[in-house]
């Protein structure tokens, strides 16, 4: 068996991009339990924590081909753990507001609150892609990923004062559109 474990993120994705299974299941092996304990977290189902992350990994490979990874992958990987479990819950709570269809009638708004919350979700990922590259990827490792001003400056090998800047940016614009948003609403 080849050694992958001192290959870079990038060299494996490059090998997995030519159907090279074994650097594939370095990859999975590097990341499925980070990708996991996440996803566990925040659905309170080991089950379906499993099944999330077997299910990103499964996408990976069948569009390994396609793949485009602007990012570096761990950041990568955990916004798309991120996303399928928002997705998972979403779906949980349909499944919780019409399981008792005898309480239809006890029904207030919330509804409407669920689909306000999903437009403006909606909007917010809007404004973030409308971001310059560099201001969107700050903003996402510190807003997503929850990584500090001095993680960010060292991961990218930019300055602190960048990344405030940065941010700074990012969020004004945010807010502005934001605000734009919900007096339409």
């Amino acid at each position: 068996m080849k050694d992958f474990g001192g290959r870079s993120d990038e060299e494996l994705i490059l090998l997995i991009q030519q159907d090279d299974n074994l650097a594939f299941e370095a990859l999975y092996d590097r990341y499925w339990k980070k990708l996991y304990y996440q996803a566990a977290r925040k659905t309170n189902s080991l089950e379906d924590a499993q099944e999330i992350v077997q299910n990103i990994f499964a996408s990976l490979w069948l569009r390994r081909h396609q793949l485009q990874i602007e990012s570096n992958l761990a950041s990568y990987l955990a916004v798309a753990v991120k996303y399928k479990v928002f997705k998972y819950l979403a779906e949980q709570y349909k499944k919780e507001a019409f399981s008792h269809e005898a309480d239809w009638v006890d029904f207030d708004n919330s509804t409407e609150d669920w689909l306000q919350f999903e437009e403006l979700r909606i909007r917010l990922d809007q404004l973030v892609s409308e971001l310059p590259e560099k201001c969107q990827l700050i903003f996402k490792l510190s807003r997503e990923e929850g990584l500090t001003y001095k993680q960010i400056a060292e991961n990218l090998h930019i300055s602190v004062k960048t990344v405030e800047t940065q941010l700074s940016r990012a969020l004004k614009k945010i807010r502005a559109g934001i605000q734009r948003f919900l007096i339409t609403l």
